[in-house]
């Protein structure tokens, strides 16, 4: 990419999201489309705008983010959120203390060594302008070189020191919900799994009230049994559907009798998609299938709780101290028994993966981590190659009919500044329900894990095909034939290409929080979907509700995708140095905007109180040595003799990581009995603790309490502890 095409892609990037932003302010200002824009603020019961609408001007969401605390955001969107808060303000510190320092020292020394300059006598004036500022332009030897060695020292003790900073924050943050003086039913609970078979002439109910009670005489409370609901879970489903197409008919038959008092009731046919089959009235034909299905549910209840029980259970205590302590035992001395875990938020729980057994677990797991290899080994091959043809030499190579539309200026200048960055950004967003399908495939019990563990593979992932991929597939692809007559040239040929492949990132990251930043504010597209919807297809005030569901930020692919950024800052910090503004303007924006939007619109499907940090943490420690490891080859590509003083980086990064670990993990996995000892403002009501987890479909239809009998427990203590 030239010069010209660079400052294309930027200024355009930016005009896009100052227009973006201009079109933010004047829609949220009409009252019509709050729902869209301030759907948190309207699901808690709060005002969307304070002091009306026509105050807001294109800045008043800056100054509202910014003035707001982590406490407001902890009370709107939960810590969980808060903790992703930490994670940008921990990248952006990182980049803004680095480039404090790199920026007014390397640019200069980069900029001043003419030794790459004047040997390249083959550019033809065709010397990429930004490679004047990067490390490529300075020689293979010499003391200039010592400058970059110091800053990859810099960009590492910055980066222990904001990241050790961050795991102690979020540890504090963690513990303060934990502590909190509010009843939450997970943390009367424990999830057991691997329960062994039952003796002869015993229920399943009975066997886990007496291994419990036994072991816990004072606290246990009851159990209830997990069964297999998918069954029962379908007819739930169908009724569900008969519900709300009954109130849509309704809603339409009323709409109609008041422009026509002679309106006919509204009617369907039976048959396929209502094209055949007999016509039916609609209301007649719902409600009658709803009582039908009624019926066929309580049946199917009883018979779910009676005769599919699985081995698996939930078991509760009057005491949060008691569950905690309960969660972090060993309860057998064959480990495959009996195994316990802090139970996950009801509505987290993810019902067909609590009965998988211990090995049955463990193969799955490994099974999925090999369809996770193979598609990030097959995966780099079409990136690779993209990365290669996008770029418009080989487009026009192999697509000849393009060279006179590409020969026009304009054309060609808008292409080189785009095209590669969005055929890559448009591949990756093929993959992400992909890697949760495989998550949740590992038997994981809840959403947030498995958001978690999607998140990681779509982290490697990334880093190993738009990274490494793009940095080395463009590379080899375009100098194949040089490799081919000389392979040892491939080292000098990767040591050109790491600064080179500068100006193809920059680019990908101005795209990626200009534009896209740009339509996270605007909402553009559910602003469209939300008003086609209720023009066309919602009738009734649940459907509109649906239609403006925002959902939540989307864990498992933002994280990845801000990790990548990330990934590709710290690794060209060094060797192009101008690339750290905008990391810092990425992570900035992105630290202010999406403030914004956890405080008004994204509402969290899940609470884990902050469990995501480690693996948060983990991703940032793999990029740190990334990045060590990055400079260590490119510095021994130019033979660069004091090289081996870079070798104990990697060496003190895993030390840090594994003291970290050390210090502060166990209160991630497990909660603290200390922080769970601190008294409650009410005495926790038991009954509606435990009715909380029992799932939609063996609630439904209000069944009496004995048909829950042989699955769901009755021993009760008397008193409940305050803790």
């Amino acid at each position: 990419m030239d010069f010209p095409s660079f400052l294309t892609s930027l200024a355009t990037s930016f005009i896009l999201f100052v227009i973006l932003m201009f079109l933010f302010t004047w829609l949220s200002r009409k009252s019509g489309n709050a729902e869209v824009y301030y759907p948190n603020r309207i699901l808690k019961g709060m005002n969307p705008v304070e002091g009306g609408y026509m105050t807001r001007n294109p800045f008043a969401w800056m100054r509202e983010a910014i003035s707001s605390s982590e406490t407001d955001i902890i009370n709107m969107s939960g810590v969980d959120t808060a903790v992703y808060f930490v994670f940008l303000a921990t990248a952006l510190g990182i980049f803004v203390f680095s480039g404090i320092v790199l920026l007014p020292v390397l640019l200069p020394v980069a900029a001043t060594d003419h030794t790459i300059r004047e040997v390249n006598t083959t550019s033809k004036g065709t010397f990429n302008e930004l490679d004047k500022l990067s490390m490529g332009q300075v020689g293979n030897s010499g003391a200039r070189l010592w400058a970059f060695i110091v800053a990859t020292y810099w960009v590492s003790i910055v980066s222990y020191f904001f990241l050790w900073r961050a795991y102690k924050h979020v540890a504090e943050l963690r513990a303060k919900a934990l502590m909190s003086p509010e009843v939450r039913a997970d943390q009367f609970a424990i999830l057991v799994r691997d329960i062994p078979s039952v003796s002869e002439g015993q229920s399943k109910k009975e066997q886990i009230d007496s291994y419990f009670s036994a072991i816990y005489p004072e606290t246990f409370y009851r159990s209830m049994v997990v069964t297999d609901n998918k069954k029962v879970n379908k007819i739930y489903e169908e009724l569900e559907g008969y519900k709300k197409k009954l109130e849509r008919a309704e809603a339409i038959y009323a709409e109609s009798k008041n422009t026509n008092p002679d309106a006919l009731k509204p009617s369907h046919k039976t048959g396929f998609l209502g094209i055949i089959g007999e016509k039916v009235d609609s209301i007649e034909f719902y409600n009658d299938k709803i009582k039908e299905l009624i019926e066929k549910l309580e049946a199917e209840q009883k018979l779910t709780l009676k005769e599919k029980q699985q081995s698996s259970a939930l078991v509760f205590f009057n005491s949060r101290v008691a569950a905690a302590s309960a969660s972090q035992n060993l309860h057998a001395p064959i480990v495959d028994t009996w195994t316990v875990m802090d139970a996950p938020e009801p509505r987290q729980l993810i019902w067909t993966n609590l009965s998988k057994k211990f090995y049955e677990r463990i193969i799955r797991q490994y099974i999925v981590y090999v369809v996770v290899f193979l598609t990030i080994f097959f995966y780099i091959i079409p990136i690779g190659f993209i990365s290669a043809l996008t770029t418009l030499d080989n487009l026009v190579k192999m697509l000849p009919f393009l060279k006179p539309v590409v020969k026009l200026k304009v054309i060609k200048t808008v292409l080189e500044a785009y095209l590669p960055q969005l055929a890559l950004i448009i591949f990756l967003a093929l993959l992400p329900k992909f890697l949760l399908f495989l998550s949740k495939a590992e038997g994981i019990p809840s959403e947030s894990h498995a958001t978690r563990a999607a998140s990681g593979k779509y982290f490697y992932f990334t880093v190993l095909n738009v990274f490494i991929g793009v940095t080395l597939g463009g590379t080899l692809f375009t100098s194949f034939k040089s490799i081919e007559h000389d392979p040892n040239s491939i080292f000098d040929v990767l040591a050109k290409s790491l600064p080179q492949n500068a100006t193809f990132f920059l680019t990908f990251v101005a795209l990626k929080f200009f534009v896209g930043y740009g339509l996270e504010l605007s909402r553009i597209v559910p602003l469209i979907i939300f008003h086609l919807k209720k023009k066309y297809l919602c009738k009734t005030e649940a459907e509109i509700k649906e239609a403006w569901a925002p959902g939540d930020l989307g864990y498992a692919t933002r994280f990845p995708n801000d990790m990548l950024i990330m990934t590709i800052v710290l690794c060209y910090s060094v060797i192009a140095p101008i690339i750290i503004p905008f990391g810092v303007a990425y992570f900035g924006l992105g630290w202010l905007l999406l403030r914004n939007q956890a405080l008004k619109v994204y509402v969290p499907s899940f609470e884990s109180y902050g469990r995501m940090w480690p693996h948060i943490y983990t991703r940032m420690i793999a990029t740190l040595i990334l990045y060590q490891v990055t400079m260590l080859g490119y510095f021994g590509v130019k033979k660069f003799k004091p090289t081996p003083v870079l070798f104990p980086l990697p060496i003190i990064s895993l030390i840090f990581a594994f003291i970290c670990q050390k210090k502060f993990r166990r209160f991630f996995i497990s909660p603290a009995l200390e922080v769970v000892s601190h008294e409650l403002k009410e005495v926790p009501n038991m009954e509606i603790v435990y009715r909380s987890f029992i799932p939609p479909c063996l609630s439904a239809g209000k069944p009496d309490e004995h048909q829950f009998e042989d699955a769901l427990s009755h021993v009760s203590k008397p008193g409940s502890s305050s803790v």
